[in-house]
C-alpha cells in the first residue's frame, strides 16, 4: 500500500517549478511580484496570521474592481477578522458534522442513481458522470436551489477556472441575475437553506449588502462543488497508479478514511489560497514588504519533509497526516465534512459495485489550467459490474 506516483500524475502545476528543500522553504517569485511559500511551517503561518498577510488580496474591494467581479471579492473568503468571524459564524451550523451527516441517505442516494445511468456501459467518465453532477447537486439542495439546474452551475463553475475571460465575466454576469432572483425569492419565502441563513447574516450591525449576498452565493456554488470533484478524481487517478491499494480498500472498506486524506495531501483540490502581507514583517526570516503577494503553496507544504517521513510516497497508512489541503487558521475549509463524507460515499460505491475499475490510458489526462486547483477535466474509466 505504500508506492510512489508517477510523474504523469502530478498535475501541472502542483510544484510550480521550484524545489523545495529545507534551506528554501521560501523563493521570490519576479513574475507576480511576491513570495513562493514552499516550506510546512512556513505555510501554516501563513495561513495562520491574518493580521500579516491579508485574504483580502491587495486591496481588492468592489470599488478597486470592476462590476463584473465586484460580488465575488465581496464574499467571506476574501474577508478578514472580525468581518470574516461575523459572516462565517451564523452559517457554520450548516456545515456542523451533526448535520452534515444526515445527508448521507440523500448522498448515497444519488450517487446510487448516478451510477445506475452508467452501469450497463461498462464505461464512464469519472468527472461529467458522476464527480461533477454529484457535488452539484448536493449544494444545490442545501443552498436551497433547483437541482435540475445542476449543468448551468457545472458550466458557471468551469468558467470560472478554466476559460477566457470574456467567458468568465459571461458566466458571472449569468450567476449575479440568477442569484438576485432568487435571493429575492427567499426574502419573500424563507427556508432552511443557505440562501436564507445569508439574509441573516450582519456585519457590525449591518445586513450585508447586495454584493456582499450575491458574492457568497456564488462562492457556495463553486466551492461546494469544485473541492469535492477533484478529490474524487484525484482518488481515482492515485487509486489506478496504485492497484495493490485499490484492492486492500476494497477488501477492507474501514481503511477509506485514510486513503482519502493521503489523496488530499498526495494531490490536494486546491493548490494554493494567495495572500498580501498588511505589513513589513519576517517570514523565515525574510523580509517582506507590505503590499507584496505571499503564495503559500499547499501542494508543497504537504510533502515537506520536515513533516511527512518519505513524502513522495503514496501511503494510505500514514498516521499522523496533518496535510493542509482544507487551509489551516480561520479560513480552514468549511465544507470539508462534506467534501470527505461525498468522497467516502463515491469510493464506498464504486469499490462495491464494480469488481474492476480502470483508467483507460490511451485518454489523455486533460489537467484544469488553474494555478489555484488540481483536478483533470475527464476521467475515462472502464469496469466490471459485480454480479448479484
Amino acid at each position: 500500500m505504500t508506492s510512489s506516483l508517477q510523474s504523469p500524475l502530478r498535475g501541472p502545476a502542483l510544484f510550480p517549478g521550484f524545489p523545495l528543500t529545507p534551506e528554501q522553504p521560501i523563493s521570490y517569485d519576479p513574475v507576480r511580484k511576491g513570495w513562493n511559500v514552499f516550506g510546512y511551517a512556513e505555510v501554516q503561518e501563513v495561513l495562520s496570521h491574518p493580521d500579516l498577510f491579508s485574504s483580502n488580496r491587495g486591496g481588492l474591494t468592489p470599488s478597486s474592481t470592476t462590476d463584473t467581479q465586484a460580488p465575488f471579492y465581496s464574499s467571506l473568503i476574501y474577508r478578514d477578522p472580525p468581518m470574516h468571524r461575523q459572516m462565517r459564524a451564523p452559517l457554520m451550523v450548516h456545515f456542523s458534522a451533526r448535520q452534515i451527516a444526515l445527508l448521507e441517505p440523500q448522498i448515497t442516494a444519488l450517487v446510487s442513481s448516478l451510477l445506475d445511468q452508467v452501469a450497463s456501459r461498462g464505461e464512464m467518465d469519472l468527472i461529467d458522470d458522476l464527480a461533477a453532477p454529484l457535488p452539484l447537486l448536493v449544494i444545490a439542495h442545501l443552498l436551497g436551489l433547483p437541482q435540475n439546474n445542476w449543468e448551468q452551475f457545472k458550466h458557471w463553475t468551469e468558467a470560472m477556472f478554466d476559460a477566457p475571460a470574456t467567458e468568465r465575466q459571461q458566466a458571472m454576469h449569468e450567476m449575479y441575475d440568477y442569484f438576485s432572483l432568487a435571493l429575492d425569492e427567499r426574502r419573500n419565502a424563507p427556508g432552511p437553506d443557505l440562501l436564507s441563513a445569508l439574509l441573516t447574516v450582519e456585519v457590525e450591525g449591518h445586513s450585508l449588502t447586495a454584493q456582499e449576498l450575491i458574492g457568497n452565493c456564488i462562492l457556495f456554488l463553486i466551492a461546494g462543488n469544485e473541492t469535492t470533484r477533484n478529490l474524487i478524481g484525484n482518488t481515482l487517478l492515485c487509486l489506478d497508479a496504485h492497484p495493490e491499494t485499490m484492492e486492500a480498500l476494497r477488501a477492507h472498506p474501514s481503511l477509506i478514511p485514510g486513503a482519502l486524506e493521503e489523496v488530499l495531501r498526495f494531490l490536494p483540490p486546491v493548490l494554493t489560497s494567495p495572500r498580501v502581507a498588511t505589513v513589513d514583517t519576517r517570514l523565515s526570516g525574510q523580509p517582506i514588504k507590505a503590499g507584496q503577494w505571499v503564495m503559500p503553496w499547499i501542494g508543497s507544504a504537504n510533502r515537506d519533509e520536515a513533516i511527512f517521513a518519505r513524502p513522495e510516497l503514496f501511503d494510505i497508512m500514514r498516521t499522523p497526516n496533518r496535510h493542509l489541503s482544507f487551509g489551516y487558521g480561520p479560513h480552514f475549509c468549511l465544507g470539508a465534512t462534506l467534501a470527505r463524507l461525498e468522497a467516502n460515499i463515491v469510493l464506498e460505491a464504486l469499490l462495491t459495485r464494480f469488481a474492476s475499475l480502470r483508467r483507460v490510458h490511451s485518454v489523455p489526462l486533460q489537467w484544469i489550467e488553474s494555478f489555484h486547483i488540481c483536478g483533470v477535466k475527464h476521467l475515462s474509466l472502464t469496469f466490471e459490474s459485480r454480479r448479484p
